[in-house]
């Protein structure tokens, strides 16, 4: 069942048309497919009045938990309605509105990003390790009108060059702080709070990933698209119950961790404990506290929890049914050790920014050992050859993917690299077996992954450039038995600058403070010169043929 363009004609409840106006032209969508009979959604939608107005009997359960203590469902409920208020009482929002969003992970974030999409506005979550650069990218981009920020997180906020506009700053909220200004206007509002009623198609989530240039690409997604990841992968391959905890690592901000940690267990009425700066020993200290059943986090994690898990006196993991693992390929080593340690089996996953949550996956007895699984049902899945036409087993080829959710740039050229004949293309290179699974082979484009962050390598080269040392640089993502990938930057100093391991740190302590810390190159290497074409483009290729 195709309906890629029939819903534009549904009204939408936005007086505030940018997304709309902003989202491709329709022939540059990807196919959407609602074959399942659980994706048949009514053309009038509210993803938060779905998630949160259950049964009578879910009012008393538990639905997030955090160091300070647990929130029932009602009472993010309530929480949610008095933010929902503020935005569109005394914040003068209207619908359709941006939101700029930053918080760690904590009841309070996840209250605020519900609170937006459920008055009828837009929410633009960002990490919390972002820089003012990078944010003032972000805001720029989706042209945002207020912001909800923690308290924590305020100095890359004002750090914003230029500021943002008046508007924006008249709006902007802090929250999570002793006498912060948004939980105090909460105190003077109801606490019921009647759900815009938006179309399935209107937008109610920009997230932004950075591509393989370093400019941010903000990917829109609408109500539909949220219930649809939610009656996908949760449903079918995790098999989501309501006596579920979930806990994990991934950002809200992220959509891995926004799915996993929010949207999933809502959708079951099921508990989220939501941890701020979580290692992988505090996780698994976590994981025994609260008696989680599902985890979700990166294949680092995982390996180095494995190693601690099998010390003797390690943590009680015995309340653990269910192991997540994306945002990189999952060595099989990583696998192993894993079920050695615990006896789970991990379900690998894929999934993309722009199609919001994970489309291949394998659980139990499905699992197949180095391969990511299957089509997630909902989802099909294929590998396209040098000439873009499907092809058979055996043959690496770019991984193209069509489902219920699809890409749709924010105003961006790229659309048309990613969305071919109807299909996907999420930039990996993979390969299929006569069984139908798919393995992972690499990264068709130039992005890193590490540790389960995508980092774009002419972004970190930015950042190096402006060191008043550095004359040129390329960087690369090199293999790296722990995080999968490590940065390696390969840099030209400029005449008067000598290489020296001082040097290499105070370069990677730059660009610490010009982008997210995790964007650092963790391998220095001062070289003479950079490979290039005749024409001046960097031949990375080249670099990373180059011995470590």
């Amino acid at each position: 069942m195709n309906q890629a363009t029939d819903s534009s004609a549904r009204a939408s409840a936005h007086t505030d048309h940018f997304a709309r106006d902003h989202l491709p032209p329709a022939d540059l969508w990807p196919e959407l497919r609602f074959d399942l009979p659980e994706l048949q959604y009514p053309p009038r939608l509210n993803c938060v009045r779905e998630l949160l107005n259950g049964a009578a009997d879910l009012e008393q359960r538990t639905a997030i938990v955090c160091e300070q203590g647990s929130w029932t469902y009602a009472g993010l409920r309530e929480r949610v309605d008095r933010i929902a208020h503020v935005l569109r009482g005394p914040m003068g929002l209207e619908a359709g509105n941006r939101v700029l969003l930053r918080g760690a992970n904590n009841p309070m974030m996840a209250a605020c990003i519900l609170a937006v999409i459920k008055c009828g506005c837009i929410a633009v979550p960002t990490m919390p390790l972002l820089r003012a650069r990078e944010l003032a990218a972000i805001a720029g981009k989706s042209e945002i009108n207020a912001v909800l920020c923690a308290e924590a997180l305020r100095a890359e906020l004002e750090a914003v060059d230029p500021p943002l506009p008046q508007a924006v700053r008249e709006r902007t909220l802090w929250f999570g702080g002793q006498d912060c200004p948004l939980e105090a206007l909460m105190a003077a509002q109801p606490a019921s709070f009647e759900a815009v009623d938006t179309a399935a198609d209107d937008v109610c989530l920009i997230s932004f990933t950075s591509g393989t240039t370093g400019v941010p690409k903000g990917t829109m997604h609408f109500h539909r698209d949220v219930m649809a990841v939610c009656d996908c992968f949760p449903r079918s391959v995790l098999r989501s119950r309501a006596d579920d905890v979930f806990i994990g690592t991934p950002p809200l901000a992220f959509t891995f961790g926004l799915g996993g940690l929010l949207l999933f267990p809502l959708r079951v009425g099921a508990a989220a404990v939501l941890l701020e700066k979580l290692t992988p020993e505090t996780l698994l200290a976590a994981i025994e506290k609260y008696r989680a059943t599902v985890c979700f986090t990166a294949p680092t994690f995982y390996r180095q929890m494995a190693q601690m898990a099998q010390v003797a006196g390690g943590h009680d993991l015995a309340s653990l049914r269910a192991t997540v693992s994306a945002g990189e390929a999952l060595p099989a080593a990583t696998r192993e050790a894993w079920r050695r340690a615990t006896g789970l089996e991990m379900i690998d996953g894929i999934g993309a920014t722009e199609l919001l949550h994970i489309f291949i996956s394998a659980a139990g007895d499905q699992v197949r050992r180095g391969a990511t699984g299957k089509p997630v049902p909902g989802y099909q899945a294929c590998v396209l050859d040098h000439d873009g036409k499907p092809a058979g087993p055996g043959v690496i080829g770019r991984l193209a993917v069509k489902g219920p959710t699809g890409c749709r740039y924010l105003a961006d050229a790229r659309q048309r690299d990613y969305v071919l004949d109807g299909w996907n293309l999420t930039g990996d290179a993979y390969e299929m077996d006569a069984d139908g699974y798919f393995y992972y082979r690499s990264r068709i484009d130039d992005m890193i992954i590490s540790a389960g962050y995508n980092i774009a390598g002419p972004e970190v080269e930015d950042a190096l450039l402006r060191h008043p040392a550095v004359a040129e640089c390329g960087v690369i993502g090199r293999a790296d038995e722990e995080r999968g990938q490590i940065v390696e930057a390969h840099v030209v100093l400029k005449p008067d600058a000598a290489p020296s391991p001082q040097l290499a740190a105070q370069l990677q302590e730059f660009v610490k403070q010009q982008i997210a810390p995790y964007k650092y190159p963790r391998s220095i290497r001062f070289v003479k010169a950079l490979p290039r074409t005749e024409t001046g483009k960097l031949q990375r290729f080249k670099l990373r043929s180059e011995n470590p």
